[in-house]
């Protein structure tokens, strides 16, 4: 086991460490091989400190907590012989929340430790005591997984290695992580299904009227629809400052027109761009976007996970006056589904994650049930 190497940038350790993890996670099947084969170079590797070392790093430490005695954590991390951070390991794979974080919550309450670190070696979470000092939180301020190291602030994680901890520092920064992720839960939870505090919040700004059971009824309705299109609208602006800036630098002299031709004279279309970019943005949180491409056909536009035909996630009916879209089921049937607008995809956000999902044979979310025009999937 090594120390952090200078010189070499966090990010590209990051990338090590994963490469590691991902070799060694079929072999890693209990908790005492998930410490010895992830835990203990995250914390050598990524945060510098000598694991070999116990005036750095205190395997099992110990400690009497309240009418528990030689309660342990599996790491203490210490600086001027105080210990900093915590550490309680889990078996890669296993579940982590709140029954997972008992120990580290029982030390805070009676230790100056500030900070805690619950892990299964590819998940790691971050809590401190934020609400209320010597009672940790029960959210973590900081989350990411090493198996997707873009989940990871790196900027962030950097003051928590050997040669940047300042405790001071971190708990101020924490306060805003932590805000800004709850804020984040929140808005995530309100676009996925609007409370009636957040419905009735938009129409006290636009409505005076009596707020009644059917205003406000048609005020959630209309709070979805506004929340699509919003959406929808986002990710058309994005798309037109792309192109334009595809154009500018590639010095294009073609006309302004939103459209795509191949070279079977095969033209893809502005709205099937706006479409491919919307399904994209639904994705967003089940795989990387760039793995979500699009295929144009005479008939029909495809969109695809890996460029893989046999991989559609959906079919853009785009040619006649209704346009539709092709949802894909577990049956590999295609179920027609007449669209309004663009916007309407985020009303089958579900089913497209849920397709995806099939295909990296994760857990399926069930699509909702509907009918309309069938047909098997022509690959």
């Amino acid at each position: 086991m090594i120390q952090q190497l200078d010189g070499v940038d966090l990010a590209d350790r990051l990338q090590e460490i994963a490469g590691r993890i991902r070799a060694r996670a079929d072999k890693v099947t209990t908790e005492e091989a998930t410490k010895t084969a992830m835990v203990m170079p995250f914390i050598a590797h990524i945060l510098g400190y000598n694991v070999f070392d116990p005036s750095e790093v205190i395997p099992e430490y110990t400690a009497d907590v309240g009418t528990k005695k030689g309660e342990k954590v599996d790491y203490a991390i210490f600086q001027d012989e105080q210990p900093i951070l915590l550490f309680e390991c889990k078996q890669f794979g296993a579940p982590l929340g709140r029954d997972q974080i008992s120990q580290l919550y029982r030390y805070f309450s009676v230790t100056d430790v500030r900070f805690g670190v619950l892990t299964d070696g590819g998940v790691y979470q971050f809590y401190s005591d934020i609400e209320e000092q010597n009672r940790m939180d029960m959210h973590p301020f900081l989350e990411f997984n090493l198996l997707d190291p873009d989940t990871v602030d790196v900027a962030e994680l950097k003051r928590f290695t050997k040669t940047q901890f300042d405790a001071d520092t971190i708990l101020a920064n924490a306060r805003d992580l932590k805000f800004t992720r709850e804020v984040l839960r929140l808005l995530h939870a309100e676009w996925q299904d609007p409370s009636e505090d957040f419905v009735r919040l938009l129409a006290s700004r636009v409505y005076d009227g009596v707020k009644t059971k059917r205003v406000m009824e048609q005020f959630t309705r209309a709070t979805k629809k506004a929340q699509r299109q919003f959406v929808a609208g986002q990710v058309n602006e994005r798309l037109k400052v792309a192109l334009s800036s595809a154009d500018t630098e590639d010095g294009d002299t073609q006309p302004e027109e939103s459209v795509t031709e191949d070279s079977t004279g095969i033209i893809t279309t502005e709205e099937e761009w706006q479409a491919y970019y919307a399904v994209s943005a639904i994705l967003s949180d089940a795989v990387d976007p760039q793995r979500v491409t699009i295929k144009d056909y005479l008939n029909h536009c495809n969109i695809l996970l890996d460029n893989n035909r046999k991989q559609p996630i959906c079919r853009l009916y785009f040619n006649s006056t209704q346009k539709k879209v092709g949802l894909i089921d577990d049956g590999r049937e295609i179920e027609k589904v007449p669209l309004n607008a663009i916007g309407d995809l985020f009303d089958f956000a579900d089913h497209l994650r849920g397709t995806v999902y099939r295909y990296l044979e994760s857990v399926t979310d069930k699509p909702a049930g509907g009918t309309s025009e069938v047909s098997s999937v022509s690959m």
